[in-house]
């Protein structure tokens, strides 16, 4: 099981958007190493939905259900918005977080998160 953190302009494609339309193909991606990780992501991963722009914050769950065969991008179903959203400041202010590629790779727009990171951020929004 896998664990993402997928980056999206809250103006251009927000979490609310995808938990209107329940699901999507997570598409939009040009970086070779964030569509590397796109194409690896399996149904059943757990991804969280960050928003970039002024929020600058983790704000929802969503999970991988398909694996589109014809563009090898992942279908993304949302699950809920967290309770309390956590800020990039958070995350960086947390020295668990040094080696995250959220933290080092700032422009990078799809990231894999280790399983211990991932738990811990569940806890800070409230999600755990």
């Amino acid at each position: 099981m896998g664990y993402w953190v997928v980056k999206t302009e809250p103006s251009t494609y927000s979490y609310d958007d995808l938990a209107r339309e329940g699901t999507t193909v997570w598409d939009g991606v040009k970086n070779p190493v964030a569509i590397k990780h796109l194409r690896a992501m399996q149904p059943g991963d757990d991804v969280m939905i960050y928003h970039t722009g002024d929020e600058k914050a983790i704000v929802g769950l969503a999970k991988v259900v398909a694996q589109d065969q014809k563009l090898g991008l992942p279908k993304l179903k949302a699950v809920r918005p967290v309770p309390r959203p956590v800020t990039l400041a958070e995350i960086k202010a947390d020295r668990t977080f040094a080696d995250l590629a959220l933290v080092r790779m700032g422009r990078l727009s799809v990231l894999p998160v280790p399983p211990p990171q991932f738990q811990k951020l569940l806890k800070m929004s409230g999600t755990a």
